[in-house]
């Protein structure tokens, strides 16, 4: 059985909700592959794969809020 053949089995078992979660899933897939074959985004993921490759440390959501609140002079973002 080819992998669509099984895909399109699952697919079926699967009720109308879970099948809008699924497209939107291959949406969010596809667009970001469409996001890194831009320049901009081609660039970006070679200096994260550089990064992740030298052990250094990502920052999370929070960290980044922390950082660029230092550089802002201490400003926090306001919720909504």
């Amino acid at each position: 059985m080819s992998r669509e053949q099984e895909l399109l089995i699952k697919w079926r078992s699967l009720s109308e909700e879970k099948q809008e979660k699924v497209l939107d899933f291959i949406e969010f897939l596809s667009l970001k592959n469409t996001a890194n074959k831009t320049p901009l985004g081609e660039r970006l993921q070679q200096i994260r794969t550089r990064i992740v490759a030298s052990g250094k440390h990502l920052l999370d959501e929070d960290e980044i809020e922390k950082e660029l609140a230092s550089r802002r002079g201490g400003l926090q973002a306001r919720e909504e």
